[in-house]
Order: structure tokens, then C-alpha cells, then sequence
């Protein structure tokens, strides 16, 4: 981290904490000795915690939202894009086996605390929803993108939450796997909106005359 400012490596470094360790059990002195600077340099930039914290939040949020750009630029329609979240349990395997899905450990903890922070921490998922829905809109399922959206965020929390417990790799792979013939289903079926409108005429069969 040469490169980056002390700042900015008090903000990776206090991130990685957070993740690993949580919120709570992460002090000053565990970030300040991992970027090797003086308490005195440390308390020059952040003056408590939560300040380390809402930096560290806004870096996730750059972070994830650079995500989703690359995703929106390089997926071949939106089945694509979806696939594209549904596989980050497969990219990120080895930290969710050991630690849990990042976002979800950070909202839960900071829900436990009743933490001032914690809406802003609830906007990652917020992003992923937003995200989401518009891609579900573009398959066509206008009427419930959200609910579809929904749907996906809560299964790909459930599979973080047992892979941390279970550890394993198989669970997360099937499941990873399911979660793509779900959406495949889905990007085939008709809208709803659509399946409730009645059939054209150049559907309906004409009644023969009788002899």
C-alpha cells in the first residue's frame, strides 16, 4: 500500500478489520500497528472509530457500485448481469466460508449495536436491490422485479450464512448452480402483466359453419 495516502491505508486496513474481526472487537491500536504509524498520526486523521467506520462504508459503496458498472458494461443482456451476482458466492467462496458475506455481517452487527450507522451500512444492500430490479424489469418481469430482487438477495444471504457455518464449498456450489436454473426459468416465463392480457385474434381459433 506504498501508493496510497496514510489515510487511505487506515480505511483498507480498518475494512479488512471490520470484515475479519467485526466492528466491535476492532480497536485503534489493531489498525494503527497494522499500518505501522504512531497513535498520534492515527488520531490526526480519524478522531473515534465511527468516523473510521462511515469511511469505510463509503468505500464499500464505491466499490460495490464500480461492481455493478462493470457488470451493466460487460453482460450480454440482463440474464447475464444476474448471473453475474449470482456467482460472486462462487468468486468469493474462500472469505465467505471463513467470515460470512461482508455486507450482511456488517448490517447485522451494526443492527445489534443500534449503531447511527446503520442505515448508511443498509445502502449496500439498497445498491444490490436497486440493481437487481432494474435488471428483472429488462427480462420483462416489470410487474415483480422488486419481489424477484428480493427473492435473490435473501437466497444469496441464506447460502453466505450456512457456507460460514458448514464450510462448504459443495453447498455453495450447488446452490450457486439452482440459483441460476431459478433465474433461467424466470427470464422464459411471460411477464405477468403480459400473461393476463387476453389472446389476440390471430390466436383464437375461427368456429366452423355447420353443414
Amino acid at each position: 500500500m506504498a501508493d496510497k495516502t496514510t489515510r487511505e491505508q487506515i480505511i483498507v486496513v480498518a475494512d479488512q478489520f471490520f470484515y475479519r474481526r467485526g466492528y466491535e472487537y476492532t480497536s485503534f491500536a489493531d489498525i494503527a500497528d497494522a499500518v505501522n504509524i504512531s497513535r498520534g498520526n492515527f488520531y490526526h486523521h480519524f478522531k473515534s472509530k465511527d468516523e473510521i467506520l462511515e469511511a469505510v462504508i463509503t468505500l464499500r459503496l464505491a466499490r460495490t457500485q464500480k461492481m455493478l458498472d462493470q457488470w451493466e458494461a460487460e453482460g450480454e443482456g440482463p440474464a447475464a448481469r444476474i448471473r453475474s451476482f449470482i456467482h460472486i458466492l462462487v468468486m468469493n467462496q474462500t472469505k465467505i466460508k471463513r467470515w460470512g458475506c461482508p455486507v450482511g455481517t456488517l448490517c447485522t452487527e451494526l443492527a445489534k449495536l443500534n449503531h447511527r450507522s446503520q442505515a448508511d451500512a443498509n445502502r449496500l444492500f439498497s445498491l444490490f436491490r436497486t440493481w437487481l430490479c432494474r435488471q428483472f424489469k429488462l427480462l420483462g418481469r416489470t410487474a415483480d422485479a422488486d419481489k424477484l430482487a428480493m427473492h435473490l438477495l435473501a437466497r444469496s444471504q441464506g447460502v453466505a450464512t450456512l457456507a460460514n457455518a458448514f464450510h462448504d464449498e459443495t453447498f455453495i456450489k450447488q446452490e450457486v448452480e439452482e440459483m441460476c436454473d431459478w433465474l433461467s426459468a424466470h427470464a422464459k416465463s411471460t411477464s405477468p402483466t403480459a400473461a393476463s392480457k387476453p389472446p389476440t385474434a390471430e390466436r383464437v381459433s375461427p368456429r366452423r359453419r355447420s353443414g
